[in-house]
C-alpha cells in the first residue's frame, strides 16, 4: 500500500525479504527507515549493502544493544508510516503487542508460512482499471494481479508473492475481491477496500485498483 514512508524491522535471516522492500522502496524514491538486529554484527547479513545505499539504516547486534527498542522505533516514525517487518516469531509477538493500538493496516508482518486456500472463485481472465494511473489490464488465469499490473509497467512494491507479508496491498475501489492471503481478518475480507494483488484476484470481470 502507497505510504510516505515506511518502517522495516527485520530480525536475523528476516532481512532477506525485507532486502526486496527497501530495493523497491529505493527504486521509487519513498523514504523509509530499517531497524534490522541480529544476534551478533558478524550473524548480520546484507550489513555492507544496506550501509551503503540510501535511507536511514539502524543496525542493532543484540550483543551490544541488547534488544530492538520497538516502542521507540514506533513512537518516531514519520506520520502515515506504514511497517513492515519479517524475523523470528518472538520479535513479530512483540510487535503485533506494541503496535495493538494503531489503525489496522499499519503493520504486516511476514512469518513465512500461507495459509491453505481452494480453488479461486473465478477461473476466467478477468480486467483490472488502474485509477491513479488511467490504464486497464487484463489479468490472465494463469497470472497475478502483482504479474500483470507489473508487466504493463506499473511498479508495486512485493516480496512474498505468498500474501503473508502485506507488501503489494492495494486499495480496491470498486469490484469484489476473491481474498487469497493469509493477513485479512474477516471484516476486512467483508469491508473489500484492500487486498494483496500478489494472490487474490476478482470475482467479477472488472475490479477497480487504487494504483
Amino acid at each position: 500500500m502507497p505510504a510516505p514512508h515506511y518502517l522495516f524491522i527485520a530480525g536475523g535471516i528476516g532481512i532477506t525479504p525485507i532486502l526486496t522492500m527497501i530495493d523497491q522502496a529505493r527504486q521509487l524514491g519513498v523514504p523509509f527507515t530499517l531497524l534490522y538486529g541480529g544476534r551478533t554484527e558478524a550473524s548480520m547479513a546484507f550489513t555492507d549493502e544496506l550501509a551503503a545505499g540510501g535511507g536511514q539504516v539502524d543496525l542493532r547486534p543484540q550483543d551490544r544493544h541488547g534488544l530492538l527498542d520497538l516502542v521507540t522505533a514506533i513512537a518516531d516514525r514519520p506520520d502515515g508510516s506504514r511497517i513492515y517487518a519479517c524475523g523470528p516469531a518472538p520479535l513479530l509477538d512483540a510487535l503485533d503487542a506494541a503496535c495493538a493500538d494503531l489503525p489496522a493496516g499499519t503493520l504486516r508482518t511476514e512469518r513465512f508460512v500461507a495459509r491453505e486456500v481452494g480453488a479461486p472463485a473465478r477461473t476466467a481472465p478477468f480486467t483490472v482499471r488502474l485509477a491513479r494511473s488511467d490504464r486497464e489490464v487484463t489479468v490472465p488465469t494463469e497470472s497475478s494481479v502483482l504479474d500483470a499490473v507489473t508487466a504493463a509497467g506499473v511498479a508495486v512494491l512485493s516480496s512474498c508473492r505468498q500474501g503473508v507479508c502485506g507488501t503489494c496491498e492495494t486499495g480496491v475501489l470498486a469490484g469484489r475481491v476473491d481474498h487469497r492471503d493469509t493477513l485479512l481478518d474477516d471484516d476486512e475480507r467483508q469491508a473489500g477496500d484492500c487486498m494483496f494483488i500478489c494472490v487474490s484476484r476478482s470475482v467479477d470481470d472488472l475490479l477497480v485498483l487504487d494504483l
